[in-house]
Parts: structure tokens; C-alpha cells; sequence
């Protein structure tokens, strides 16, 4: 392992400090874990003469987590590890899409050991070439498109590699608000946060932002030079540099730009994160430790954040600033999508007072937020299903069971099954109780609708398909404990409130 002081740039703010008394629940760190497709491996080494991949990272880690300023020179072999390169593919989805080249996971796997090797062989002489990615598109809830690539097996498979090299690095420098694309984080994680950050803190006004096209306009140069901040190894950045330069492949022409990064590849979440921890988070957190003089809350996943002020004043004048600081580093907020909301535990009497109408709503990872009150009368923060979201659940369903029509009846209430117990199992959260009865009894209305559909002569009743689908599908249920039950289990007293 070889490192260096690098010299310190007064234009990056310090890197994050230790949990303390200081930290806001919205950004208590759940304590740290192995980022997405890191080796789980245990650290002991399985022969007496060969050290295993995992410990090599897990030393990493160490130095990462002492020495804050080095940068590292030396990574590069532990991307060329067969052993790593092996539990990157076994990370890898087995039915995914191929790329370009037409190599499915199931192929390469048929001399698998053979491949490896001359994987291994080709990043450590500089032969490996990054091949550009095939270009699709995917529909989404307001009936755009979002453009996705796809990359070629190897071209995953050694991002993979990289990610999780570059994680044991990056997981020791990334705040605790930040939760997307995160080891033993996930979006729950983030939306007991949020939750928690309005319940106990003096939130008054909520900044719901979305960045637009945020994965088609970071710009390359900055993005380098966020890596090289902690990365001096140049063959790990010229690899970086490789994917980012290699194009996509669209209606028969590769397009190659200088500034975003595809949608698709195992390495681009990483470089979101990386990007905006220099981007925003450090400086927002800079911002609220020597401007703010009321409570700021922070909750970020990937490109979509929310914040909570105190003072609208302070509210107004920081989206003033943050505007500025994207525009630097070329990003933008998104108009449409970025609001200034009144919301928190005074908003309904404020705005009674002066004889407006309930407070607003925003939305966040799948749920609209709500401000309402418990049983005792205490403010909550409820959180229904969106609407667009199970609108757009909905309608691809109806289309698959038009495609399963003639489909045995036992084979579609499995998969209906499925989907609702999927469905479930992420939106099934406390005082969401009767958005899921809506999306099971929809589901329902849509098979009765399909099985009528099979037949001219023999009509089903509905009467019968209720009786049909109780046989087959789960009952409504809550799935996620209370925002404090489940953040007091996380946090287990390692960081208080300020």
C-alpha cells in the first residue's frame, strides 16, 4: 500500500469529522458497512502464504479512515486480483441485457477461469480497451424517457472491480446524510431521516430540489479532479477516463460528449456520489456550520435531496447560493421540480392563522409527505404512495396481464403474488395502510378484467375473482416499524441530536 500527502486545496472543504454531538438526527450514520459490491468475505487469510482480497481492503479502509488528506498511489493491482475480478462477476446480474458485444453472463461464465485470466492479464499490461455502451431508453412516470446504457460484460465487470476498490476509500470520506447507492444504507433509511430531522427539529420550511439531467451534464474535467483529490494512482483515473470517454452506441453511431456519465454502468453511482460529495455535500455542510443560525436538515439520495430550514430567510438566500455553486460545476435545479414549501409541526397553524389552505406536500423516493397528526393529536409526518408512481405500476401491469392472458390461471396469481408483495414490502409503511388496500384491490379489478377478456362465453364474476385472488394474494400489510423505532435500533446512541 503506498500513499502521499497531497497538498491541501483551500477551495474543497475538510472532509467529514467523526460522529459527535453536533451531528442532526437527519444525518446520523447508521455506522459503516461494505458499499454496494464490495467482496463479503471474511478478513482471515485462507491459505498461510496468500493474503485474501478482502483484508487488502479492508487495509484500505484503515488508512483511509486515519489519514484523511493522503492520496493513494497504489490501488491498481488489487483491480487486476483474479480472485476480485471472480467475485465481480458473481456480483454481476445473470440476466442482464448484453452490450455491444453480445457476451451474456452466462457465456462468459462457460470458460470463466480462462477469461479471468486473460482479463487480469490485459489491465496489467494496458491492453484493456473500454468498448462503448448500447444505448437504450426506458419509459418513465411522467411518460418521458431516461436514456440507459448498457455496457459490455468486461466493461461491468472491471467497473465493478474498481468500485470496490475506490468504496474502501470513499466510504470513509462520504457524510452521513448522503444515502444513495450506499452500504447498509437503503432508501427507507433515508425517509426514517428525513422523518426523524422534521419531527424533532425546528423545521419550518422544507426545500424540495431535484437536479435536472444530472447523470447527462457533470462534467468530466471536475470529475477528474474530484478523483485525483484522493486517487493518485493514474492507471485507476486513466481507467475512469476510458468509460467516460467511450461513447454510447445510438441508431447505428457512436456519440461521445464531454460531460456526463451513463446510466447503466457499475461504476457510475459511485461517481454521482463522488461528484456531489464535492459539490454540495461538503459545502452545505460548510454552509450550515458558519451561515445558518436556526436548525438545517439534510437528507440526500443520489441527485434528488431535501433539505429543512428553520428560517425562510435563510431558506430563500441558500437557494440563491446553491444555484450558484451548480452552475459552476454545471449543474442545474431542476424548475419544475424544486419547490420552497411551507411544512413541519407549525405549518398548520400558521397558515390557519392566515386563513390559507393546508400545508403542501412534496414528494421523496416514492412517497408524498404529509403533515398530519396521531391519534393523541401529535404532529406526524405521513407518507402515502404517489400517486404517478402506483398510476404507472398500474398501467404496466395491465399490459403484462394482457401478455399472460392465456396463461394458466395458478402461474399469474403467482406472479401477482409477486408484484404485490413487492410492492409491498417497500411502500408498506405506517399510515400508508389504505393506498395499499387501493393497489390490491386494483390489481384485482385488473385480473377480473383479463380473465373476462379470455373467454366470450364463460364470464367470470368479480364476485368469484375476489374469492380467487384471497387464495393467492398477500393481505394488506405494514412491513416498516415507526421513523424512531427503526432510527433508535440504527443509530443505538452513537450520535445525539444537537
Amino acid at each position: 500500500m503506498m500513499y502521499d500527502r497531497g497538498k491541501s486545496d483551500s477551495s474543497v472543504v475538510p472532509t467529514k469529522s467523526p460522529n459527535n454531538a453536533a451531528r442532526a438526527a437527519a444525518e446520523v450514520t447508521e455506522g459503516r458497512g461494505l458499499t454496494k459490491g464490495n467482496s463479503h468475505g471474511h478478513n482471515a487469510l485462507r491459505t498461510q502464504c496468500r493474503v485474501g482480497a478482502p483484508s487488502a481492503l479492508e487495509r484500505v479502509r484503515q488508512i483511509a479512515r486515519q489519514k484523511r488528506k493522503e492520496r493513494f498511489t497504489a490501488l491498481f493491482h488489487h483491480v487486476y486480483d483474479v480472485d476480485r475480478l471472480r467475485t465481480a462477476y458473481r456480483g454481476l446480474k445473470h440476466d442482464a441485457a448484453a452490450g455491444i458485444d453480445g457476451e451474456t453472463w452466462r457465456h462468459y461464465g462457460e470458460a470463466l477461469e480462462q477469461n479471468l485470466e486473460d482479463l487480469a492479464g490485459r489491465l496489467k499490461r494496458g491492453a484493456y480497451r473500454a468498448k462503448p455502451v448500447r444505448r437504450t431508453y426506458i419509459p418513465k412516470a411522467d411518460g418521458r424517457s431516461r436514456p440507459l446504457g448498457i455496457p459490455a460484460l468486461e466493461d461491468k465487470l472491471v467497473q465493478r472491480a474498481v468500485a470496490d476498490v475506490l468504496n474502501s476509500v470513499y466510504e470513509e470520506d462520504f457524510l452521513g446524510f448522503s444515502y444513495g447507492f450506499r452500504p447498509g444504507r437503503s432508501p427507507h433509511d433515508a425517509l426514517d431521516a428525513l422523518a426523524m430531522g422534521i419531527w424533532t427539529k425546528t423545521v419550518r420550511w422544507v426545500l424540495d430540489a431535484d437536479l435536472r439531467d444530472f447523470f447527462g451534464t457533470l462534467k468530466h474535467e471536475w470529475l477528474v479532479k474530484f478523483i485525483e483529490h484522493r486517487i493518485a494512482d493514474k492507471r485507476i483515473v486513466r481507467l475512469i477516463q476510458k468509460w467516460l470517454s467511450a461513447g454510447a452506441l445510438e441508431n447505428g453511431t457512436i456519440v461521445r460528449s464531454e460531460q456526463g456519465t451513463v446510466q447503466g454502468g457499475s461504476i457510475s453511482p459511485l461517481l454521482a456520489n463522488v461528484y456531489l460529495h464535492y459539490v454540495f455535500d461538503l459545502w452545505v455542510r460548510q454552509w450550515r456550520g458558519r451561515t445558518a443560525t436556526g436548525d438545517v436538515i439534510v437528507v440526500r439520495f443520489a441527485d434528488d435531496f431535501v433539505m429543512g430550514f428553520q428560517h425562510r430567510h435563510e431558506a430563500e438566500s441558500f437557494m440563491r447560493l446553491l444555484r450558484e455553486r451548480f452552475a459552476k460545476f454545471g449543474l442545474e435545479l431542476h424548475p419544475d421540480k424544486t419547490r420552497l414549501i411551507e411544512f413541519g409541526r407549525f405549518a398548520a397553524t400558521n397558515r390557519s392563522a392566515r386563513r390559507e389552505r393546508k400545508p403542501e406536500t412534496f414528494d421523496f423516493l416514492g412517497f408524498t409527505h404529509i403533515c398530519g397528526k396521531s391519534q393523541q393529536g401529535r404532529f406526524v409526518v405521513r407518507r402515502q404512495t404517489m400517486a404517478k408512481r402506483m398510476r404507472a405500476k398500474l398501467h404496466e401491469l395491465k399490459l403484462e396481464l394482457r401478455r399472460r392472458m392465456h396463461t394458466p390461471v395458478p402461474e399469474v396469481g403467482r406472479y401477482l403474488r409477486s408484484v404485490v408483495l413487492g410492492h409491498f414490502h417497500y411502500y408498506g409503511v405506517p399510515s400508508n395502510g389504505p393506498k395499499l388496500a387501493a393497489f390490491r384491490r386494483r390489481v384485482i379489478w385488473l385480473w377480473w378484467k383479463t380473465l373476462r377478456r379470455r373467454s366470450q362465453t364463460a364470464r367470470i364474476s368479480l364476485r368469484r375473482t375476489r374469492r380467487l385472488a384471497n387464495s393467492y394474494l398477500p393481505t394488506t400489510r405494514i412491513f416498516h416499524p415507526q421513523p424512531r423505532e427503526r432510527f433508535a435500533v440504527r443509530t443505538q446512541g452513537r450520535s445525539r441530536m444537537r
